[in-house]
C-alpha cells in the first residue's frame, strides 16, 4: 500500500441490543462443562490476536473466490502492521494508515462502517479488515481474469502494495528492480509466512436451508471469545458486567472484550433470514411450540440448559450435527464446538425447538 503512494507521487454493528433485559446466567462448574470438549481447533486461523480473528474470517467468507483463506489475510495484516492499531504505531512515513494500512484516497474506494460504530475508519479492526477482504477479494478476481501467469494470490498481493497499474505494466509480479525490491518482497514474505497462521478447517455442515446455514456462520465465529451482553446481529463487540456477570478472575472482562454471548451467536447466526429475540429464555419462548426430542435433532436446531423451568434458561446452542453443538460457553471461553453432554451439565439439559 506504501509503495502505491510513492509510486503515484513518482509520476504525478454494531450493532448493540436496544433492549439487554438479559436473564442472570448461573455459572457452572468449570470441570462439568469442559469434560470430553471437542473442538475443530481453530476454524481454519491461529496464531492472530482475538480482536481480529471475527474479522478475518468474516472477510474471508464474503469472499466467494477460493484463492481468498483466513490464512492469506493474517499473514497480509501481519506484514502491513504487525496487527498494530495505534497511531503511532500503525502510520507510515507515506501516510499509509491503520492495520491494514489504507491510504486516504484508497480508503475512500474500499472503507466501510462495518463495525456499526457510525464512522468508517481504517482505524477500526473490522472496518480495516473487511475493507482488506473486499479489496483482496476484487484484486483476486482481477489477477484470474487477466490472463497473466502466476499465482492469483501473488498478484492480488502485488496490485495491494504497488497498485494494479504496476502489475499491468510488468504482465504479473513487479520483479526485484521495481521500487527497490519492496512489493517482490511483500509478496515472497507474505506467502511463505501463512502456513504459521492456518488452522484445522471449518466445521463442515452438509445440506441447504435456515439451519444449516446458520451452523455455517456461526462456525465462521469459532474462536472468537465470549462477552457477556456482546454480540448482535451484525456481529461480535463489546459486552458489560451487571455485578455478577461478566467478570474473570474477580475483575470486569466483558465490557474490554469484543464477542459474543450464548444468545447473541445463536441471534447472529439465523440472521437476517429469522430474527430471533436477544435472550436465551426469549429464545425458547419464541421457538417452544416446535419442540424437538433430543433423539430427533436437526442441525441448526436449538438447545437449551436450565436452573429451573422456562425462568432458568441460561444457555443456548445450535445443534451442529453429531451429537454436538457450537455455542459461546462463558466469560474466559471462546465460541467452540462441544458434544452436548460436554457443552453445560447434562443434569441442566431442558429441551430443545425448531426455529
Amino acid at each position: 500500500m506504501k509503495v502505491l503512494v510513492q509510486a503515484a507521487l513518482a509520476v504525478i454493528a454494531a450493532f448493540i441490543a436496544a433492549i439487554l433485559t438479559i436473564v442472570t446466567i448461573v455459572l457452572v462448574d468449570e470441570d462439568d462443562a469442559a469434560a470430553n470438549e471437542v473442538t475443530d481447533g481453530g476454524g481454519g486461523l491461529r496464531g492472530v490476536p482475538a480482536d481480529f480473528r471475527p474479522w478475518i474470517l468474516k472477510a474471508d467468507a464474503e469472499c466467494k473466490e477460493p484463492e481468498m483463506t483466513p490464512a492469506l489475510l493474517a499473514a497480509q495484516l501481519y506484514q502491513e502492521s504487525k496487527f498494530k492499531t495505534s497511531k503511532e504505531e500503525a502510520t507510515s512515513d507515506a501516510g499509509a494508515m491503520g492495520p491494514a494500512q489504507f491510504m486516504p484516497g484508497t480508503w475512500a474506494t474500499w472503507g466501510r462502517d462495518s463495525d456499526g460504530n457510525g464512522e468508517a475508519s481504517p482505524w477500526d479492526i473490522g472496518d480495516a479488515v473487511m475493507a482488506q477482504g473486499r479489496m483482496m477479494c476484487s484484486l483476486i478476481k482481477q489477477a484470474k481474469s487477466s490472463g497473466y501467469g502466476g499465482d492469483a494470490r501473488a498478484l492480488a498481493l502485488a496490485g495491494y502494495n504497488a497498485g494494479w497499474g504496476a502489475v499491468e505494466k510488468y504482465q504479473g509480479v513487479p520483479p526485484r528492480s521495481f521500487a527497490n525490491g519492496q512489493t517482490y518482497n511483500y509478496v515472497q514474505i507474505i506467502l511463505s509466512t501463512m502456513t504459521k497462521f492456518e488452522g484445522p478447517g471449518l466445521l463442515q455442515v452438509s445440506g441447504s436451508g435456515d439451519g444449516p446455514n446458520a451452523v455455517r456462520r456461526a462456525s465462521t465465529q469459532i474462536g472468537t471469545p465470549y462477552a457477556w451482553g456482546g454480540g448482535g446481529p451484525s456481529g461480535p463487540s463489546t459486552g458489560f458486567c451487571d455485578g455478577t456477570n461478566g467478570y474473570l478472575n474477580g475483575k470486569c472482562s466483558a465490557d474490554s472484550t469484543v464477542g459474543f454471548d450464548c444468545s447473541s451467536l445463536v441471534m447472529y447466526s439465523y440472521w437476517p433470514s429469522l430474527h430471533l429475540p436477544r435472550t436465551a429464555a426469549a429464545q425458547y419462548g419464541a421457538t417452544s411450540d416446535h419442540a424437538v426430542s433430543r433423539q430427533d435433532l436437526k442441525v441448526g436446531d436449538l438447545l437449551f440448559w436450565s436452573h429451573g423451568g422456562s425462568a432458568g434458561i441460561y444457555h443456548v446452542a445450535l445443534y451442529a450435527g453429531d451429537g454436538n453443538v457450537i455455542s459461546a460457553p462463558r466469560t474466559g471461553r471462546n465460541v467452540e464446538v462441544a458434544s452436548i453432554s460436554a457443552a453445560m451439565p447434562d443434569r441442566d439439559y431442558f429441551g430443545a425447538t425448531r426455529p
